[in-house]
């Protein structure tokens, strides 16, 4: 019986590479000669860290552009609000990865609601889609990907 699952995981590799770039550009602009400012990738979250607050709302758009020149989808981070003190301003992004038991349920409600012939299951930080033919396996991917997910889905492990 064919079967895929649904995945949000991200390449830690490449958004290492994304990091180290992002850092070389903040070292080359002119804007940012001779200040502080830095992105430090944590196991869990990316640190923007700047002098000022304008320079770390300019700094997102850098990382950014360089997530999706890797490859990255910009929805695995999830920015959060912006930390300000007189010394220096700080902005954390988190990584998203694993689709979370509440996701995972929107996505069984929307694949049931769709009314295709398969089943969807979910199995820990993943979701199972099975069916009897290929093609409705591909209607589920084409639904998903048309869907304004919060998260950055793969298909994985397709099997006729």
């Amino acid at each position: 019986m064919p079967s895929f699952d649904i995945v949000s995981e991200i390449d830690h590799h490449e958004l290492t590479n994304a990091i180290d770039q992002a850092n070389r550009e903040l070292e080359n602009r002119f804007d940012f000669k001779g200040v502080d400012a830095v992105y430090e990738l944590n196991k869990d979250h990316v640190l923007l860290r700047a002098p000022s607050d304008f320079q770390v709302h300019q700094m997102l758009p850098i990382l950014q552009d360089k997530l999706v020149k890797r490859g990255l989808d910009i929805k695995v981070l999830d920015v959060q609000p912006l930390e300000t003190n007189l010394s220096e301003a700080r902005q954390k992004a988190l990584i998203k990865e694993g689709i979370s038991q509440e996701i995972g349920k929107k996505m069984t409600k929307l694949i049931k609601d769709s009314k295709l012939k398969v089943q969807a299951s979910i199995q820990g930080d993943q979701v199972r889609v099975t069916g009897k033919k290929r093609d409705d396996l591909q209607e589920v991917m084409s639904l998903l990907k048309s869907q304004e997910l919060e998260l950055a889905l793969q298909f994985k492990n397709f099997r006729d």
